[in-house]
């Protein structure tokens, strides 16, 4: 390399909080379905790469326009970085009349070829490539694997990281041809996008996989797509491996437990999907609550309180913190709700007055958590109790709310500074 080798920030959080970033002079893969995000993450990427007053080249089959408003719904301003020279987009058109050609392999090579004499002529830092899948619908593998590697090896002799967006492989065909482009790639980034019931996107599962270097390994992580941001994850610096807790922690019963609280692991409710909340300091949420009690004298509209409470017990053993509690809440609550965080309790305002909300909101906790194998989840849920307050006239303000959050912790009373 012609380069010393370091990591760079990628702008995608999950791969830089757990990996330190990308290698300078690596060759990556972005792969995921239609509308998973993909060109808002090679996007992030890109501004990534202009913040640190780099020159990224980013090839496209978008109208320029396009790739404008696409870069605008997540707050980046990419007409102003282009009159800097620091974002040099290129519009490549797919070859949809290689099948014509007398030999499709030969015309595809050209187009591989025609990728290392653009980036030769900008030399950029790190290039994007949106996307790669209809340039390597080759029928020989072994020619797409020269050809692939001849391409890569030239970009990382000059220092520069690449990221190669591709579509998720629909048939074993188009598996193989990913598995050979893998295999020639230093770390993979995989979108699984989950749909909400009306088909409308609601994120899913980034799984970050090493292939070279990256020695802390695989990490996964629920993402979002969330407007003028772009693509959020819920960072856990955890590795995906299950056997995270301690195999010879025994599971005991608390006598401390508050009897008002019911324990999450008598409740054995169904699965469903999420999206995402927000989150509020004590003060606002005191004035949100009093907003809503108010209300419901005017129109009797009845709403919620659930308190999610974390066994101190549970952190001191390397199960599960606060903050990991806070942010398996944060995934399993709907965006109207709103949350606040009182020492070793979540709690959380629902507004709906669906009766199975409670229910639901509780089975959604149970999956988000930080590890989905069973004797971790059987462990840990013996640490999570669940209290919930539903309004009636006997409440007046946020005061009788927050004396019953808090009623058994007499001294975090003062210190809320609501009595």
């Amino acid at each position: 390399m012609k380069k010393k080798i370091q990591l760079l920030p990628s702008g995608i959080s999950l791969i830089d909080t757990n990996w330190g970033g990308l290698y300078r002079g690596g060759t990556y893969l972005l792969i995921g379905s239609r509308k998973s995000g993909r060109t808002l993450l090679g996007l992030q990427f890109a501004m990534e790469c202009a913040a640190q007053k780099e020159v990224c080249l980013y090839f496209t089959s978008m109208r320029p326009k396009d790739l404008m408003i696409q870069a605008a719904s997540i707050d980046f301003d990419l007409q102003h970085y282009m009159n800097q020279n620091l974002i040099v987009v290129v519009r490549v058109a797919p070859p949809s009349d290689f099948y014509e050609a007398g030999n499709p392999d030969e015309f595809l090579v050209e187009y591989m070829n025609d990728i290392v004499t653009v980036v030769d002529q900008y030399q950029p830092n790190k290039i994007v490539f949106d996307e790669l899948t209809p340039f390597i619908g080759f029928n020989n593998l072994n020619l797409l694997q020269d050809v692939f590697m001849r391409t890569t090896e030239s970009i990382e002799d000059n220092g520069i990281t690449s990221l190669f967006i591709l579509g998720e492989p629909a048939t074993p065909l188009a598996e193989s041809i990913v598995d050979a482009l893998a295999a020639y790639s230093t770390g993979i980034v995989y979108l699984k996008k989950k749909e909400t019931e009306n088909g409308n996107l609601s994120g899913g599962i980034m799984t970050i996989t090493p292939n070279v270097g990256h020695t802390e390994g695989q990490f996964k992580a629920n993402y979002c797509i969330e407007p003028y941001k772009g693509i959020t994850v819920d960072i856990k610096k955890t590795q995906t491996s299950s056997n995270i807790y301690p195999s010879s922690f025994a599971v005991t019963d608390n006598p401390d437990r508050d009897p008002k609280y019911m324990p999450l692991a008598d409740m054995n409710l169904p699965e469903e999907t999420f999206s995402v909340p927000n989150y509020y300091s004590i003060n606002d949420f005191y004035l949100i609550l009093n907003n809503q009690i108010a209300l419901y004298k005017s129109t009797g509209q009845v709403f919620n309180i659930i308190s999610f409470r974390l066994d101190q017990a549970a952190e001191r053993a390397g199960l599960l913190t606060i903050t990991q509690l806070q942010n398996a809440i944060r995934l399993s609550t709907d965006k109207k709700d709103k949350l606040c965080v009182l020492s070793n309790k979540v709690v959380i305002l629902v507004t709906k007055e669906d009766p199975k909300s409670v229910a639901s909101l509780i089975s959604k906790v149970k999956s988000n958590l930080p590890n989905n194998d069973p004797n971790y989840l059987k462990n840990v849920i013996q640490y999570i109790s669940v209290f919930a307050i539903k309004v009636d006239q006997t409440i007046q303000t946020a005061d009788d709310i927050f004396q019953q959050l808090t009623s058994d912790e007499h001294k975090e009373k003062n210190e809320l500074g609501f009595y």
